[in-house]
């Protein structure tokens, strides 16, 4: 049962609104792709992890495939799971924005050339900046 039917963020958030799902789909963006490796990255339970493992599996945003040594499953992320990157981004940036103390350390996602990725602003189909002012839900 979804928690508010009509809202596709309710509905996402029902998916992957917790805390460890999100870091699940982190860590698989990132490279993690046994069960170790997330239950080492995180620090999660075992129980619970397999759990989360178990949910994001029947949502469809990850999937277990034959390991490249062909002696176990590993998990990866579908296109499903991939199309939240722009989720991870984002929510990663509003971190570093509000999260920290000015001058805190914290890590900082770079593209392939080594440059900080700059921030994600959603935009018309114009080019336009959008914010909560110049948007609304239609129902």
């Amino acid at each position: 049962m979804w928690t508010d039917p009509e809202c596709p963020v309710a509905r996402a958030a029902d998916v992957v609104g917790d805390r460890w799902s999100l870091l699940i789909i982190r860590d698989a963006m990132d490279g993690a792709r046994s069960f170790t490796d997330f239950q080492q990255r995180t620090g999660i339970a075992r129980n619970i992890l397999a759990d989360r493992l178990r949910k994001l599996a029947a949502h469809g945003l990850i999937t277990q495939v034959e390991a490249p040594s062909g002696r176990r499953k590993v998990y990866a992320l579908t296109p499903a799971g991939k199309d939240l990157f722009p989720v991870i981004v984002t929510l990663r940036q509003w971190g570093e924005r509000h999260a920290y103390a000015s001058g805190e350390r914290h890590s900082v996602l770079v593209d392939d050339r080594g440059e900080v990725v700059p921030p994600i602003v959603p935009a018309d189909a114009g080019g336009r900046p959008l914010t909560s002012d110049t948007t609304s839900v239609r129902k």
